[in-house]
Formats: structure tokens, C-alpha cells, sequence
């Protein structure tokens, strides 16, 4: 079987995958997606094919769950977006795959901290804006904030299908920062492998959908449950790979 076709498949099986993990969780997927393209490509261009698929698969759930998505907080959730992109651009910023591995790795903490003491809460505009600034900071500088950005909705009054739409649109956002910021590191992809990329992206709609109908029927005990366990799974594995390459 030809190489190209080989990437096709696997890139689409790893994306319906972790879409359906995303469209049920709001963050998972995206973080075990950046986790295998990390094996096959440099950092900097990892970050940006990440970029173009989660785009696809945030936008896809976003729409399907459009109907709840507050664009109060996405507005200023926007703005420290930008604000934390920008000031990444000026200082040159080039991410290192052991740094990248290390920090995802203990972003789990977050979702373990006590949230009620800390009264983040994204409803709240000035914690809004905190929570793009570090998010911003975290997409650019790792590839993904899921975790951050779970910590400012969690003591919010919304219900998980307005928290789920409002996080995916701030993705979409936070994911295409992304891709402009390291653009010339994805332009060095050869043509066959972004082929792949393209012709993969889509099915992560397949995904999103699938997951955000498994979504509808749970409970937001369960939901919240379920994400800091597998979140946390996940974590663990990108910082023992950090550790092991310093070795």
C-alpha cells in the first residue's frame, strides 16, 4: 500500500477518533491528536496541521451547538486571543518538543484544583480576558489550552451544552491564531502529506457530530467526571514523554 494512502487512512481514523472524544468532552481529542502528529512531524508544523483540523472539528461542533454558544465571553475571550499572539510574534517565540510535552503534561493540575476557591469564572468579562491571555499564550506556545480555558467555565451557571458551544467557538479562534502564527513552518509540508491533512479534516465533522449526540444524553456529573479523568490520562503520557527525552 502506497505511503500517501497509508498517512490517509490513519490521519482519518486518528481524526474521527478524537473528534468523537472532543465533541463528548470539549477537549480530549484535541489533545491525543497533537500527541500523534507530534511523531510525525516537526513541532512548529505539528501545531499548525493541528490547528487546521481542530478548526474543522471545533467549527463543526460550534455550529451544531450554535444555538447556546454566549458571544459575550467569546468576544473578550477573542481579544486576550490576540493580545497573547501578538506579543509571542514580537518576541520570536519557537516552541521545543520537550518544553511542549513537559507543559501539556501538567496542565491536568488545573482540573484537579479547587476551583470553588479560585471564583474564576468566564461570565465575568476581566476573567474572561485572563482566561484568552493565558489561553492565547498556551495554543501559540504548546498547541493546545483546553485545560485553562476548562478552569474559567466550570464555576459558571452555564449547563455543559452551552459550555461545550462557547469553548468550541473560542477554539476555532484560538486554533487559527495558531495556524497564522507558525504558516511558514506548515508551507514546508510536502504537497502529497497536506493532501492527507485536507482530505482527512472533514471527517473530524463526522466525529463532532457523533459525539456531541452522546453528549445530549449525559449527565453533567458524568460529563465533568469523565473529562478530568481522561484529561489527566492523557497528561500523564505527554510528561513522561517530556521526562524521557531528557534523559
Amino acid at each position: 500500500m502506497p505511503l500517501t494512502v497509508v498517512i490517509l487512512i490513519g490521519m482519518a481514523v486518528t481524526v474521527f477518533l478524537t473528534s468523537l472524544l472532543s465533541g463528548i468532552f470539549g477537549m480530549a481529542g484535541g489533545l491525543i491528536l497533537l500527541w500523534v502528529l507530534l511523531f510525525l512531524f516537526p513541532v512548529s508544523t505539528a501545531i499548525a496541521i493541528h490547528g487546521v483540523i481542530q478548526m474543522v472539528s471545533n467549527g463543526s461542533r460550534a455550529w451544531f451547538s450554535r444555538a447556546y454558544i454566549d458571544y459575550r465571553i467569546l468576544g473578550i475571550l477573542g481579544l486576550g486571543l490576540v493580545i497573547s499572539s501578538i506579543i509571542l510574534l514580537i518576541v520570536d517565540y519557537q516552541p521545543d518538543l520537550i518544553v511542549v510535552s513537559i507543559a501539556i503534561g501538567l496542565m491536568p493540575i488545573l482540573v484537579w484544583m479547587p476551583v470553588s476557591r479560585l471564583r474564576l469564572d468566564a461570565s465575568k468579562p476581566l476573567h474572561a480576558l485572563a482566561c484568552g491571555l493565558i489561553a492565547g499564550a498556551l495554543t501559540v506556545g504548546v498547541g493546545v489550552s483546553g485545560p485553562t480555558i476548562d478552569i474559567f467555565f466550570i464555576r459558571t451557571t452555564m449547563d455543559r451544552r452551552k459550555v461545550i458551544a462557547t469553548k468550541a467557538a473560542v477554539q476555532v479562534a484560538s486554533h487559527a491564531t495558531k495556524v497564522v502564527f507558525y504558516w511558514n513552518a506548515a508551507s514546508e509540508l510536502p504537497t502529497t502529506e497536506w493532501i492527507a491533512v485536507l482530505v482527512a479534516a472533514p471527517i473530524a465533522i463526522l466525529g463532532a457530530r457523533a459525539g456531541n449526540d452522546i453528549l445530549q444524553k449525559m449527565t453533567d456529573q458524568n460529563f465533568r467526571a469523565w473529562t478530568r479523568w481522561i484529561v489527566t490520562g492523557v497528561g500523564a503520557v505527554y510528561f513522561t514523554q517530556g521526562l524521557l527525552k531528557l534523559i
